[in-house]
């Protein structure tokens, strides 16, 4: 009888530490941002839906995780995140809370097709925006997931490791996976031919967070501004920048969500150029696996906007 009890017991450890994949319940996948968020969505659909830890309008720049958001970094399976220079805060709780999970950095997997940020000339140091950004001039530019190509070659790895976790499902994650891959593919043909008109025109930004966005459409970004969103520029900084605009010919000066309108408008006065608003984030978007398209057709909208 003891000898039983024994192995019932045994039976029941083995059971209990059994990996969720290999269980009657799907993967908990944890996410950072809204853009990797909707695409690692697509991928399980009709299997389970990831959780994203940045939501609304929170920035992924300093942003403090709340406890039910580490509760789920606790839970996770795998978490998917784009890296230390854009989420820093996840840097030490996934050393703590989330050490158990199987952890994707994105930036690690596209490493050679990362580009360095822009310094130097009309684009100014982002040592000055050490405040709201984690990285600085000697790092490579973390927005990569605003070129439709280099999400596919993220999603494919993103698809790779879901199956390898999770084989039952493999026949989902390869057909979400092909039909993401050809809708990625069609929404840079769109885009490619609904800014190929204004590709030549020369606009600023006020963060260069828009280079993979530039490249996969040769796009005439000559330069940004910096600019503290919480702090109005001295009179001697405004001239600065309304000569700059004006000497570098922009037709558009585009700002984030994060400032203020009447900021804008007093940095381009009296300098001719519009003004319009670019989210790299997708901040008011609502959460899912659409949103991703709805970021970039936007992005290309309101670009197409301010340049024409």
């Amino acid at each position: 009888m003891k000898k039983i009890v024994q192995l019932a017991l045994l039976l029941l450890s083995g059971v209990l530490s059994v990996p969720a994949w290999c269980s009657d319940s799907p993967p908990q996948v944890v996410v950072s941002i809204k853009p990797i968020h909707a695409l690692v969505a697509g991928v399980m659909e009709d299997v389970a839906e990831p959780q994203l830890l940045v939501k609304g309008a929170g920035s992924p720049h300093g942003y403090v995780l709340r406890p039910s958001e580490a509760q789920a970094l606790a839970q996770a399976d795998l978490v998917i995140w784009v890296g230390h220079q854009l989420e820093g805060f996840l840097e030490k709780p996934l050393t703590t809370v989330g050490r158990k999970a199987r952890q994707m950095e994105l930036a690690d997997i596209l490493a050679a097709e990362l580009l360095p940020f822009r310094e130097g000339g009309s684009w100014e140091g982002h040592a000055h925006e050490a405040k709201y950004h984690q990285h600085v001039a000697t790092q490579m530019n973390p927005h990569f997931w605003l070129s439709p190509p280099l999400a596919n070659r993220f999603v494919q790895q993103v698809a790779s490791t879901l199956i390898e976790i999770d084989p039952r499902h493999r026949d989902t994650y390869q057909q979400n996976h092909e039909r993401l891959v050809q809708r990625l593919d069609d929404l840079h043909a769109r885009l490619a031919a609904k800014l190929a008109p204004v590709k030549e025109i020369p606009y600023l930004v006020f963060h260069d967070a828009y280079q993979y966005f530039e490249a996969a459409y040769d796009l005439n970004a000559v330069g940004s501004i910096t600019v503290d969103p919480e702090r109005k520029p001295g009179a001697r900084r405004i001239l600065e920048m309304r000569k700059k605009i004006k000497d570098l010919q922009a037709r558009c000066v585009f700002s984030e969500p994060q400032f203020e309108p009447r900021l804008v408008a007093t940095i381009i006065e009296g300098t001719g150029a519009k003004t319009g608003e670019l989210d790299p984030i997708g901040a008011e978007l609502t959460v899912g696996p659409e949103s991703y398209f709805q970021l970039m057709n936007k992005l290309a909208d309101d670009l197409l906007k301010g340049l024409r």
